[in-house]
C-alpha cells in the first residue's frame, strides 16, 4: 500500500511533465528530468522500505515455520547486491540507448533526407545503438543468474 501512496503521485507528476515537454520545448524539459529524479528518489524510498522490511505478515501467523523452513539457509540478503545491480545495468543501458538512437536517429533522417540511398547504413549504425541495450540486458541477465 505505501508503494502506491509514493508511486502514483510521482507517475502522475510525470505525466504531467511530459504532456508540457510536448508543448513547449527545452525548459519543460528540464522539469521532465526533474520529474524523472522524483521518481528516483521514490524508487529508492521504495527499495530501503523493502530492504528493511521484516517478514510478511503471512509468514508471522501460524505458516512461520513453514516458511522458515522453505527458505534457503543463503537467502540472507547475499543476492541483493547481485540484483541492484542488475537493475541498474539494464536501466543505464536502456537510457543510454535511448539517447544514442535519438541523436543517431535524428543524423540518419536528416542524412537519408539528402540522400535516400543512404538508408540502408543509416539503419545499421541505429541498430548499433539499440545494441547498447541488448549489452545491458545480458549483463543484468548474467547478474541475476549468480544471485
Amino acid at each position: 500500500m505505501l508503494a502506491w501512496l509514493i508511486g502514483l503521485p510521482l507517475i502522475a507528476a510525470s505525466a504531467v511533465t511530459a504532456h508540457l515537454a510536448a508543448r513547449r520545448g527545452r525548459r519543460a524539459g528540464l522539469a521532465l528530468a526533474g520529474a524523472g529524479l522524483l521518481v528516483l528518489a521514490g524508487a529508492v524510498v521504495l527499495l530501503l522500505g523493502a530492504a528493511g522490511a521484516g517478514p510478511s505478515a503471512a509468514a508471522t501467523g501460524a505458516h512461520a515455520a513453514y516458511a522458515v523452513a522453505a527458505a534457503p539457509a543463503s537467502s540472507g540478503g547475499s543476492n541483493t547486491g547481485a540484483l541492484i545491480g542488475a537493475a541498474i545495468a539494464v536501466a543505464g543501458s536502456t537510457i543510454g540507448a535511448g539517447i544514442a538512437v535519438a541523436y543517431v536517429g535524428g543524423a540518419a533522417l536528416a542524412a537519408m533526407s539528402e540522400r535516400p540511398e543512404l538508408f540502408g547504413r543509416a539503419m545499421v549504425i541505429v541498430g548499433l545503438a539499440e545494441g547498447i541495450a541488448i549489452y545491458g540486458l545480458i549483463v543484468g541477465i548474467i547478474l541475476i543468474g549468480k544471485a
